[in-house]
C-alpha cells in the first residue's frame, strides 16, 4: 500500500464506517443463524475492515488532504500509522484466508470438523493472526524519513532512498508483496477448488441416495446449510480476488518499469496506483454488503436494528 493522497468523498467513508460498526454490533448478538465459530470469524473480519478505514482513511488520508500540518503529520506519528496501516491491512486479509480454510475444513474434511471449526480454536487462529499481523509489520517504522525539520520538530513521511539499495530492505518489501497478497490468493484459489471439488463429490453421493427417502431429507438438510456458507464463502473471496487485482498488477508493472517518473495526475501509472488504493481499500467496505445480500437472518436482523429506534420515536409522539 504506498501512503499517497487523494481526493475522497468524506460521507462515503464515514457511511461505511457505520455500515461496518453495525455489522459488527449484529454478527455479535449471534442470531443470524450462523455458528459460533464462523461468527467470531466474520465479527473479526467486520473489526479488521473498520481499522482499515480508521487507519488508512481517516487518521491517514483526510487528515493530510483536508488538515495538513496537524499533530498526525509529525514524523514519528505518521511512521507509526503507517506501521498501523500495513498491520490492519495484513490481518484483514490473513483472516479471510483462516475463514477460507476454516471452511475448507468444515465441508471438506469430516474428521478434523470437530476439533478444528470451534469457536475456541477461531479465537486462538484470530489472535495470532492478530499478533503476527502487527508484528511483521514494524520494519515499516523505519522506512520512513522526515521530508522537513520546523522548529527542530520532523514532518511528514517519505520512504528513504535505502530502500533501492539496501537487499534487506529488498527482501523486505518483497516479502510484504508476496505474504500480502501474491500468497493469500493462492491459498484462496485452492481452498475454494477443492471445495467445489468436494462439493460436486458429494452431490453425486446424493443422487445415488435419492431412492432412501429417510436419508433424502438429512442429505437435503445437509447440502441446503453447506450451499448458504459456500455462497458465503466464494462471495467473500470472489470480491477480495477481484479488488486486489489491480494493486497486484500494479506492484509487477513497477517492479519492471523502476525508472519510469510519473508525470502528473493523468498519467497511466498514477491512474493505475491510485485506483489500486482505491479498491484495496474499497475491499474493507464489502463484506456487510455481501452478509447483506447472502444472509437472510442478517438482513431481518438489521432490519430489525433499523426499525426499532422508529418504533420507539412513534411511541413517544403518540
Amino acid at each position: 500500500m504506498e501512503v499517497t493522497h487523494q481526493r475522497l468523498h468524506m460521507p462515503f467513508w464515514q457511511n461505511n464506517s457505520g455500515v461496518n460498526l453495525l455489522a459488527i454490533v449484529i454478527l455479535s448478538r449471534g442470531k443470524c443463524g450462523l455458528s459460533r465459530c464462523i461468527t467470531r470469524y466474520l465479527v473479526s473480519m467486520a473489526v479488521t475492515d473498520l481499522l482499515v478505514i480508521i487507519t488508512a482513511v481517516l487518521l491517514n488520508r483526510i487528515p493530510a488532504i483536508y488538515f495538513p500540518g496537524t499533530f498526525l503529520s509529525i514524523t514519528p506519528v505518521c511512521s507509526f500509522s503507517i506501521v498501523l496501516i500495513y498491520a490492519s491491512r495484513d490481518t484483514s486479509v490473513w483472516l479471510t484466508v483462516t475463514f477460507t480454510f476454516d471452511r475448507f475444513v468444515a465441508i471438506c474434511c469430516q474428521n478434523l470438523k470437530t476439533k478444528y471449526c470451534t469457536a475456541k480454536r477461531a479465537a486462538v487462529v484470530i489472535g495470532m493472526v492478530s499478533a503476527l499481523g502487527c508484528l511483521i509489520n514494524i520494519p515499516w517504522y523505519f522506512m520512513h524519513e522526515h521530508i522537513y525539520i520546523i522548529n527542530n520538530v520532523p514532518w511528514y513521511c517519505s520512504l528513504k532512498d535505502i530502500r533501492f539499495t539496501s537487499t534487506i530492505w529488498a527482501t523486505f518489501q518483497w516479502s510484504d508483496r508476496i505474504l500480502t497478497p501474491c500468497l493469500p490468493f493462492f491459498l484462496i484459489l485452492l481452498l475454494n477448488a477443492l471445495t467445489v471439488r468436494h462439493i460436486l463429490m458429494a452431490s453425486r453421493a446424493r443422487r445415488r441416495l435419492r431412492t432412501q427417502g429417510t436419508r433424502e431429507n438429512q442429505s437435503d438438510q445437509e447440502l441446503e446449510n453447506r450451499r448458504k456458507s459456500i455462497i458465503l464463502l466464494f462471495s467473500i473471496s470472489a470480491c477480495f480476488l477481484l479488488l486486489w487485482m489491480a494493486y497486484v498488477v500494479q506492484f509487477f508493472f513497477e517492479r519492471f518499469i523502476r525508472d519510469y517518473q510519473i508525470k502528473g495526475f493523468t498519467d497511466p501509472l498514477f491512474v493505475l496506483r491510485e485506483s489500486a488504493n482505491m479498491l484495496q481499500l474499497l475491499s474493507c467496505c464489502t463484506n456487510t454488503f455481501i452478509y447483506a445480500v447472502t444472509q437472510s437472518k442478517f438482513r431481518d436482523q438489521l432490519r430489525d436494528m433499523l426499525y426499532h429506534p422508529l418504533t420507539l420515536i412513534l411511541k413517544l409522539v403518540k
